[in-house]
């Protein structure tokens, strides 16, 4: 048994404690929560630290197969050139691919994550996350413009399901996003996903996607059309909102990536779906297209944000600490308290495990980070806020 404190504990179930106890079990499982410290014999026996203990990370977004593509993609690319990027550079060399997964898996751990959502097109990493300490939910991501072949496409992402739940494996079919999947393709990935318990997709990421889903027209076109992938026949959703309340599976929780481009009127259609959650990416955001998600708009529609990474491929690291911070920079209104909620117990509630992870009570095994070098008197993150692992 373990006795942790600090100088505050954010449990995730009410105001932030000021130096309580947190007792655990050795393999994590909370036991009790308790007040301040009273007596010099009770202090011998706790592990005190000068900062904020918090519940485990949860990235609510990322993509392990990617890994080995880090500083590969220039940076300000914008989508349509980054997306024409990702053809170029996958699948060039399996084992180097496999490698780069494995790092990247450490890093996620080191960086305070227990559990992730990792979208994959393949069984790549599936070996990893089965020995993985962190626990994962995979995204088997379905993608392709051309309604002849829309048959194949989910022939292909079948066998890579069989195969993860051979390995036991959480994971999901799911569509890539609104502007790279055609209708008969979305049909079938519905009709497939009629029991998911959660579905995710990539969202409102670029201007280009509202162009080509209007007329078909603009730089997602002209990507198609470079990459030889045009159809000769285009097949897709009239715009996001139709898509999610008419393409996407209505079954469980729905995770929407990125948003960096949503706006109000769109936010508000989608949401009359329910169990949805917005995930952001401000990293990956900057890096794609130089730009942040709406956060303060997404916040006034009550939106439930989670946070995600995304890749190595369109980010500088898998820190959520760090899309924190570029959160807090550029929305200095945002309470701490608030930032960890979307990164801890939201991110829990919308994969489905919030009964082990997100919140510190009695009975979950949450994970146990600490957070140093914070402005305790105003409760903000500073440049120099660094995380660390205690459970």
């Amino acid at each position: 048994m373990r006795r942790l404190s600090a100088q505050y504990v954010v449990t995730n179930t009410g105001s932030p404690l000021k130096r309580a106890v947190i007792s655990t079990e050795d393999d994590g499982s909370i036991i009790s929560i308790e007040p301040e410290i009273e007596s010099l014999r009770d202090a011998q026996s706790v592990e005190f630290f000068n900062g904020i203990i918090i519940p485990g990370f949860v990235n609510c977004h990322c993509h392990l197969e990617l890994s080995h593509m880090k500083g590969s993609v220039n940076e300000g690319t914008r989508l349509e050139n980054f997306i024409m990027h990702i053809r170029e550079g996958r699948n060039n060399n399996p084992v180097d691919d496999i490698s780069a997964a494995q790092q990247a898996d450490n890093i996620l751990f080191d960086e305070g994550v227990v559990l992730c959502a990792d979208v994959c097109n393949t069984s790549l990493t599936f070996s990893i996350k089965k020995k993985s300490r962190i626990k994962y939910h995979s995204f088997l991501e379905v993608f392709g413009i051309d309604p002849q072949k829309a048959g194949k496409r989910m022939d292909d992402i079948e066998k890579v399901a069989r195969d993860a739940m051979r390995k036991e494996l959480a994971c999901s079919i799911t569509p890539h996003s609104v502007y790279s999947v055609s209708l008969p393709l979305f049909k079938l990935i519905k009709d497939k996903s009629e029991m998911n318990r959660v579905t995710t997709i990539h969202f409102m990421e670029s201007p280009a996607e509202a162009l080509f889903l209007s007329d078909n027209s603009g730089p997602l076109r002209n990507s198609y059309e470079a990459s030889g992938l045009l159809p000769d026949k285009i097949l897709a959703p009239s715009d996001h909102a139709s898509a999610i309340l008419d393409e996407v599976t209505t079954a469980g929780n729905l995770i929407l990536v990125h948003n960096t481009f949503a706006d109000a009127e769109t936010v508000e259609r989608v949401k009359k779906r329910g169990l949805t959650y917005w995930c952001l990416c401000p990293g990956s955001n900057m890096y794609i297209e130089r730009k942040m998600p709406p956060v303060e708009m997404l916040v006034e529609k009550e939106c439930d944000i989670v946070i995600g990474t995304d890749s190595f491929a369109s980010n500088k690291s898998l820190s959520i600490l760090a899309e924190l911070k570029l959160i807090q920079e550029h929305f200095p209104s945002t309470e701490l308290q608030e930032l960890i909620r979307w990164a801890t117990i939201n991110g829990a509630e919308a994969l489905g495990e919030d009964n082990y992870f997100g919140k510190i009570e009695p009975g979950k095994k949450p994970g146990l980070l600490l957070l140093e070098n914070v402005d305790l008197i105003n409760f903000k993150l500073l440049p120099e806020t660094t995380v660390t692992r205690l459970v």
